[in-house]
């Protein structure tokens, strides 16, 4: 790989990965600040956490058909078009993310007592459920803005919005939860309060910006056309989809481990976030590369196409191998940052060396996922990734995990399996020729 290739890799992701860094280091906050609370606010905010996930999962798959659409444009020379397809996922956002809001918040009750049986743990859940919920609309238009940026090649600005607002999102969170400067003493609820205030202002600094720097793509200009929402929808259903799946995998996983105890419940949560530090990189890499990719097919240069997939692979490697050698090596210095309980600390540390070994396997499967994706290519990698998930790692997850007793770590090491076999078929993928002849 030359110089000016790494330098464009650089350019791009960057910024990205910038941004997503201040979200891990919001998330590990957040964590630190549930930890100190106690064992079972810390599962609580685990599980509520990812099915609030689950709840916006859909509307965050906007973000890949939105940035595949607009980077083809760039690459095309239509940079006068290109927040067409921003008009259209902002307005799928609102349709489907207002009535999500108000009909989970409502259920939330009813949902919770049916994955859990911790009277303790679901008390907390279902405030903070309630809280992050109503925000869905505002989540599926940040990742609507962050697409439309990434594919234009104003990743910056991703990272000019991302950092202020998870230090406000921080520091709204803390006071909220402790009750400082004669605020109200929510517990784990405000935590949920300061990132559901953060999102919305989140999003009225993306649209601030889009008058700013996005009127010459045509940004606010023209109504989203029929034609344009059934295109966004037709290139972002499959992602959304595969989101939806993911995440209920993931609410589904919290289920089985919640049955194996809850101090390993605790210890998810906690490992969870934690592999954030490692994997949000490497995603961020993957946004750069789908750019990169979908730009080039908007030139018709197939075979450059392909080499900018292989080129961010071989960085997002070097980068999630240096990330994971810490979490293999010491385990319990990363985890007790975050785990007061000794039980919770000792069931942590074999799964944290775990994901710490495999993750530079993550970085091949992350960079071309989403490199397929900026081909137009969502359909194939959803159908991989649900398959993988649903049919292989959930049920020997529950047999190995409650049926047999084997515990958290040998959960974890099933999880690792699944992801590098994943790996392993978009490397196929990307080797094949059907995601160059896609239309987007």
């Amino acid at each position: 790989m030359d110089k000016a290739r790494l330098r464009a890799i650089g350019d791009q992701a960057i910024p990205i990965i910038g941004g997503m860094a201040s979200q891990n280091v919001m998330n590990l906050v957040d964590t630190a600040m549930i930890g100190g609370l106690g064992k079972a606010p810390l599962a609580a905010v685990g599980i509520a956490s990812f099915t609030n996930f689950l709840a916006q999962a859909f509307l965050t798959g906007l973000g890949s058909g939105v940035q595949a659409m607009a980077a083809r444009r760039v690459g095309e020379g239509r940079t006068d078009d290109t927040a067409a397809p921003l008009h259209g996922g902002l307005f799928i956002s609102l349709a489907i993310g207002m009535p999500i809001s108000l009909v989970l918040a409502f259920l939330a009750p009813r949902i919770f007592p049916l994955m859990l049986k911790d009277q303790a743990v679901i008390a907390i859940a279902v405030p903070y459920f309630q809280v992050r919920v109503i925000a869905a609309a505002a989540v599926g238009m940040n990742f609507c803005f962050r697409g439309y940026y990434s594919g234009v090649n104003k990743s910056r600005l991703y990272m000019g919005t991302l950092v202020p607002m998870h230090i406000f999102n921080m520091a709204l969170s803390w006071t909220l939860i402790h009750g400082a400067f004669g605020m109200p003493q929510l517990g784990a609820t405000g935590s949920a309060w300061g990132t559901t205030i953060a999102t919305y202002l989140g999003t009225i600094t993306y649209a601030v910006l889009g008058f700013r720097h996005a009127r010459t793509g045509g940004f606010l200009q023209a109504r989203p056309t029929p034609a344009m929402i059934k295109q966004v929808l037709r290139l972002s259903f499959p992602t959304g989809m595969q989101q939806v799946f993911f995440a209920g995998g993931m609410t589904v996983l919290f289920g089985i481990v919640g049955a194996i105890g809850t101090a390993e419940l605790a210890a998810a949560s906690v490992l969870i976030n934690v592999t954030l530090v490692g994997i949000l990189p490497g995603l961020g890499l993957g946004i750069a590369g789908a750019s990169l990719v979908g730009q080039a097919l908007g030139r018709k240069d197939i075979e450059d196409a392909r080499r900018w997939g292989w080129d961010v692979t071989r960085v997002a490697i070097v980068v999630l191998a240096m990330l994971g050698l810490p979490m293999l090596v010491a385990p319990g210095a990363i985890l007790g940052v975050f785990v007061h309980d000794p039980t919770t600390l000792a069931v942590a540390q074999g799964p944290l060396r775990i994901v710490g070994g495999f993750l530079f396997l993550d970085a091949v499967g992350l960079v071309l996922q989403m490199a397929l994706l900026g081909a137009g290519d969502a359909k194939r990698v959803a159908l991989v990734a649900v398959g993988l998930q649903w049919l292989v790692f959930l049920p020997v997850a529950w047999l190995i995990g409650p049926k047999l007793g084997l515990g958290l770590t040998a959960v974890w090491v099933a999880q690792a399996v699944y992801r590098a076999v994943q790996a392993v078929i978009f490397v196929g993928m990307w080797r094949g020729d059907r995601w160059t002849k896609l239309k987007v």
